[in-house]
């Protein structure tokens, strides 16, 4: 299927006037848009901007009390007094609140199971993967509860946390996260046991195609959340995307978040400007008149990254993996350098069934603006295959070698993250196992 079509407006021809005069609104995101438009205004007096956002939110929060005044009305021994605001504060909780209040028997019986699971939810991300080291949470343990935790036991009760909301919580990378969300589905077995298959090797899940269920099975996993802290992450961010993939029947459709943006009301030379001289006005309306076309140029720029996004990560809105794609050919399309379309895609958001993901998502991640993520994770790999077993690479000196090979800066946890992404463990961990599957002489 062939997604790139010819957009309306000629990108080659404006991009070298109109764009170049209003980049700032290109790379401003929707929730600064207005902001930027309004800057450009303060010298300007024959253009408005009009907020489609504050009046959409208005609405929505009129709508939010009216549900909630029903739901409230309807609960039994509730009433609108008592309850109201005890139901506007759940709505408001944190992730860490909310994982707490459910770190209670009989998932958890004890007070050893409780307090690991407490620790467990302080070495969660903002993105709701856990990145703590199971041995050391095991120490701490030990020491407030004095008696022994092993780190096995630690692993134990994380693996609990498939049975909580947000499903996928505390799970150590993207695969896990989905298991754990399939343990929370009323599926049935054959349904179950074809998505295990399936996540077993998600990336070519298309060798499963010919299986009767196969749609199915990739619908559940396309259900899933991605993070799984997704939810409580757009309420604290109020994230709100500029691009909509939209899923058909054997068809994605892209579409631009029009409903957000603001729009521009250019207003006519009125009695009092005649006082004015007409090249003022004129330079001053055909100013405004600019604005607009670089906010049209602004929503079909997006929209030509929409289609080269889709067209290239097709697998990935059908379920399998994001597959980076290189910001120097996005440069390329649209004749600009890296770091232009570097700044044009920050902070711009893509939402379709999978969730909300930033547009940087989808591109190598340029630490240095040459090397890409994936670049530093197969070194990581490399270093743990080659390692000498007796004393594995610690996280501190992975980065050492990180940073002399590729001759930049990074961060311990970065590390960590990318370990636990690769699925491999500490080094303490790997000096355990070495020596399990060392053979006895």
């Amino acid at each position: 299927m062939k997604l790139r079509t010819q957009t309306q407006t000629t990108l080659k021809t404006k991009l070298s006037s109109t764009l170049k005069s209003w980049l700032p609104i290109l790379q401003s995101g929707m929730g600064d848009l207005e902001e930027t438009l309004g800057e450009f205004g303060k010298e300007n007096p024959y253009f408005n901007v009009k907020s489609n956002i504050a009046q959409d939110f208005s609405s929505q929060n009129s709508n939010q009390k009216k549900h909630q005044k029903e739901i409230l009305r309807g609960a039994k021994g509730s009433s609108l007094e008592g309850d109201g605001i005890e139901q506007f504060c759940v709505q408001e909780e944190s992730l860490e609140v909310v994982l707490n209040g459910q770190i209670v028997p009989p998932l958890f019986p004890t007070t050893n199971s409780q307090e690991i699971a407490r620790k467990i939810i302080e070495n969660l991300n903002e993105e709701g993967y856990f990145e703590g080291d199971c041995e050391q949470i095991a120490q701490t343990c030990s020491e407030l509860l004095k008696s022994p935790v092993s780190a096995t036991e630690v692993e134990k009760v994380r693996k609990r946390f498939a049975y909580l909301d947000p499903p996928g919580i505390a799970a150590i990378n993207l695969i896990e996260s989905f298991y754990f969300q399939l343990e929370n589905l009323d599926a049935s077995n054959e349904i179950y046991s074809l998505v295990c298959e399936i996540l077993q090797d998600l990336e070519n899940h298309t060798k499963h195609k010919n299986v009767k269920l196969y749609e199915k099975a990739m619908k559940v996993i396309q259900s899933f959340k991605n993070p799984p802290a997704l939810d409580f992450f757009q309420k604290e961010a109020a994230i709100i995307p500029d691009i909509l993939v939209i899923e058909e029947t054997n068809n994605i459709q892209v579409q631009i978040n029009e409903k957000y943006y603001p729009s521009i009301e250019i207003q006519t030379q009125n009695k009092q400007d005649k006082a004015l001289k007409d090249d003022f006005v004129k330079t001053k309306i055909k100013e405004a008149r600019d604005l607009v076309d670089a906010l049209e140029m602004r929503k079909a720029t997006l929209y030509k990254i929409g289609l080269m996004i889709v067209e290239y990560q097709y697998e990935f809105f059908k379920g399998g993996e994001i597959k980076p794609m290189k910001l120097k050919d996005l440069a390329e399309e649209f004749g600009h350098a890296q770091s232009t379309i570097s700044r044009a895609i920050s902070n711009k958001f893509l939402e379709c069934s999978r969730g909300i993901f930033p547009l940087k998502n989808f591109f190598a991640t340029a630490i240095d603006e040459e090397t890409a993520n994936t670049t530093i994770k197969d070194f990581v790999s490399d270093l743990i295959k080659n390692e000498n077993k007796q004393k594995p690479l610690s996280d501190n000196r992975i980065l050492e070698l990180i940073e002399e090979k590729f001759n930049l800066k990074m961060v311990r946890r970065t590390i960590t993250k990318y370990r636990a992404q690769l699925n491999i463990a500490s080094s303490s961990e790997r000096k355990k196992l070495y020596r399990i599957s060392a053979p006895s002489h």
